[in-house]
């Protein structure tokens, strides 16, 4: 007795053999050849994105085979927002990690950074955070509260690293590092701390949100939108805000 169509699409979630999949393109049945075809396509993405990824693991693997054995890749959010830290991440990987969706953070829907971030502390070797006020940033500049934030999220690991994988920068440690121009879309070490980054901050400006009420930090995270600036209009500055950016500097001096 033939198997029905719905009993066929609950199979072919089983990860069936390809020898499998072969003999079951006898079936004249039109919805089981569309079944098929939904099938094999998914398995091309699903072969695409595992090649993605394995490009992602190049350097690793690279530095791996060199000897390193805890390699740590390195990144930072928001340097553009006008309130808020910078935070930076640092992560050490598995040598046998295979999270194939993770990817640089701007790529991915809020949701699935979220639980990505969830598997990435499970799995990591070790992850650290690191944090540049916004006074330390009106203080030495945001280039340098970066640079401080990726420092400090190094030196917190639990295991020290041998090697860096930096999104672009340089980070001010004794340790030999290899910069990325956007490296989180090219090293899924530092993919995986730009995600880690990217939710602890978004987390941390939901919680602005509920203290300072008005600027829209919850959906903006900070940035510079029409929401955030009505707010500095009618509000005014708060304790987060960069003193030294220009929409908030000018604001001061009105």
């Amino acid at each position: 007795m033939k198997r029905t169509i719905k009993e066929i699409r609950e199979w072919l979630q089983t990860e069936p053999t390809e020898a499998e999949v072969v003999a079951l393109r006898t079936d004249s049945r039109k919805g089981v050849q569309r079944l098929i075809a939904q099938y094999e396509r998914l398995q091309e993405k699903k072969q695409w994105a595992q090649e993605a990824f394995d490009h992602r693991l190049v350097i690793e693997r690279r530095l791996w085979q060199a000897g390193n054995k805890y390699v740590a890749g390195i990144d930072e959010v928001g340097r553009g927002p006008l309130a808020g830290p910078v935070i930076a991440a640092a992560v050490i990987l598995p040598h046998d990690f295979n999270l194939v969706a993770v990817n640089d953070s701007k790529q991915l829907s809020a949701p699935l950074r979220e639980h990505l971030y969830g598997q990435i502390l499970s799995q990591a070797v070790a992850v650290a955070v690191g944090t540049a006020s916004n006074e330390l940033i009106d203080r030495i500049n945001i280039y340098e509260a970066t640079r401080v934030a990726m420092k400090e999220a190094v030196d917190h690991l639990a295991v020290t690293p041998s090697h860096l994988i930096v999104d672009a920068m340089q980070v001010p440690v004794a340790l030999p590092q290899e910069r990325l121009i956007k490296g989180d879309a090219k090293s899924a070490s530092v993919a995986a701390a730009s995600i880690v980054a990217k939710v602890f901050r978004d987390r941390l400006m939901q919680f602005y949100d509920e203290l300072y009420p008005g600027y829209g930090f919850g959906q903006n995270a900070g940035y510079g939108t029409k929401e955030h600036l009505a707010g500095l209009d009618c509000q005014g500055v708060t304790p987060i805000h960069r003193r030294t950016f220009s929409p908030v500097a000018k604001r001061l001096n009105k």
